[in-house]
């Protein structure tokens, strides 16, 4: 049986802890944490984004997190606690479970957008 968009979701919510946007406003303050932004670009541009976030749709995520890909991006580090959001928190979630597959081990889902900054969370331009 194939699965579906809602089997997909329960599978990595079950996985990827769900963190409130108070706790990672404040967490996001501490070493080692990056924040990724999984919208599209043209979200982040209408919107901005968290302050200091990692920006990387939601389609590159692999061909980024992958150390041994061309298109690694340093900043993201196996070893870093990793707080992920999107627009309203599917895609976070999904992308939290996929880095947990790669070996990412602290995953966070964040959810929105709007819950960073709803929570006080800092922005700026996208």
């Amino acid at each position: 049986m194939p699965l579906t968009v809602k089997d997909m979701l329960a599978a990595a919510n079950a996985e990827v802890p769900r963190i409130a946007p108070a706790d990672a406003v404040t967490l996001a303050e501490e070493p080692g944490v990056l924040l990724l932004d999984v919208r599209d670009a043209a979200e982040v541009k209408a919107s901005g984004k968290a302050a200091g976030a990692l920006a990387v749709s939601r389609g590159l995520v692999e061909f980024r997190a992958d150390p041994d890909s061309p298109m690694h991006d340093p900043t993201l580090k196996q070893a870093s606690t990793i707080l992920v959001y999107c627009a309203s928190g599917g895609r976070s979630a999904l992308v939290g479970k996929t880095l947990k597959d790669m070996g990412y081990g602290d995953v966070r889902n964040l959810g929105g957008f709007k819950d960073w900054v709803e929570a006080g969370g800092p922005v700026e331009p996208g």
